[in-house]
């Protein structure tokens, strides 16, 4: 395994690669730093976001932009388990790729419970060639601090001792040892070599299901015909409940188990969460990087809402805490979708965007990413990093 220290030479990854990678949402991709890395110098735009990004249909982004062959083609960073903290990780490995680029950043509500994302989800998706490079540039900052104790708080399996004890130093507002950053300069080296080298093997291609799906699009982009069959998509894809959700989710998730949950989530909250804070840390990247950034906030499906007990004054408190969070730093562009949960076929299921939420979505994405817009002016607040912060009743 020597090849592995030897000095990188980064090989060219070819366009097809990077078509597969922006779609295949594979964990490898989403930890890994090369692939990524390419595709930003061209025309791909991250799409940050969880498991609504891989709910594909005919009106998801990827889909619109390719059938209408869009100056773009979104870069999907996220699948079921991935949130802030998990977000801002795999950022350490974009470079300057992103200086004064675009991006789209979907806001789940379901991520802002108490205590934030799961250790295991966390562990499934750690990065540690994003840890490595972090810990070789971080100085004991109010935000690297904050992170280093977020990292030592999940308790990483894949780690390993020298690392933890790098983290431990940041954590505690201290400099790393020489020791630790030959050390970590090493490891550094044998890691860029394996994502170069793996990161791109065995991708879920997607690309068919891509093609499958424009199939049922028109040729000319009109956006009142789309909201049409995203109707009659979600019509036919959820004959099997009143409740708008789609049959196979309904039949082989929620049918078995549904008399259970009546009332389930009455007690269920997102405006105390140390989530707040790890969202921080992603809008600290954006602003270092200067991008400007489109952040989408979706509803939930109000019929499910209502059976379940979730608090839609509850959702709307989460809404204005998060909104603050943003605008108040000067991040501006935000599409507000929290009261379209009651709008036929919006949602695909429970929580994840659908057939017209997608096309809803599109309204504000599109011209985002298509039009020269403003700069933005980002004032970054350490306060967004404190538990006062993270346990206000807004």
């Amino acid at each position: 395994m020597g090849f592995l220290f030897s000095p990188l030479r980064p090989d060219k990854i070819s366009q097809s690669t990077i078509q597969r990678a922006a779609l295949s949402q594979s964990p490898q991709v989403f930890k890994g730093m090369a692939v990524k890395r390419a595709a930003f110098k061209e025309n791909y735009v991250p799409f940050f976001g969880s498991s609504e990004l891989s709910r594909i249909d005919a009106l998801h982004p990827s889909v619109l932009a390719q059938k209408y062959h869009r100056s773009y083609r979104p870069f999907l960073l996220g699948t079921a388990g991935t949130q802030s903290i998990t977000q801002f990780w795999q950022m350490q490995g974009f470079g300057n790729e992103l200086n004064n680029k675009k991006a789209v950043f979907i806001i789940s509500p379901q991520w802002f419970v108490k205590g934030g994302i799961d250790a295991a989800a966390f562990n499934y998706f750690y990065p540690r060639p994003e840890i490595v490079n972090w810990l070789l540039k971080a100085k004991p900052t109010t935000q690297n601090r904050y992170a280093a104790e977020r990292l030592l708080a999940l308790n990483a399996k894949d780690s390993t001792d020298v690392i933890d004890d790098s983290v431990l130093r940041i954590a505690a507002g201290q400099h790393l040892t020489n020791f630790q950053k030959n050390y970590l300069r090493l490891v550094k080296n044998e890691l860029d070599h394996e994502d170069q080298l793996f990161s791109t093997i065995s991708l879920n291609n997607r690309e068919a299901l891509i093609r499958r799906r424009e199939k049922e699009l028109p040729t000319v982009y009109n956006k009142y015909r789309l909201d049409k069959i995203g109707y009659e998509l979600g019509k036919a894809n959820t004959t099997s409940n009143k409740l708008y959700i789609d049959n196979n989710f309904w039949n082989y998730k929620l049918k078995p188990v549904y008399k259970k949950l009546a009332g389930e989530q009455r007690n269920f909250s997102y405006i105390k969460s140390v989530e707040y804070s790890d969202f921080q840390l992603v809008l600290n990247e954006f602003a270092k990087h200067h991008i400007n950034v489109l952040f989408i906030i979706p509803p939930v499906n109000e019929k499910w809402a209502k059976y379940t007990g979730l608090s839609m004054s509850m959702i709307q408190a989460f809404n204005k805490k998060i909104t603050y969070q943003l605008k108040s730093q000067g991040f501006t562009h935000i599409a507000n979708l929290t009261k379209e949960g009651k709008k036929p076929y919006f949602m695909q299921d429970t929580i994840h965007l659908g057939w017209r939420g997608w096309l809803a979505v599109d309204q504000y994405v599109n011209p985002f990413l298509t039009k020269k817009q403003t700069s933005p002016q980002y004032k970054m607040k350490n306060y967004f990093y404190t538990k006062k912060w993270q346990n206000m009743s807004y």
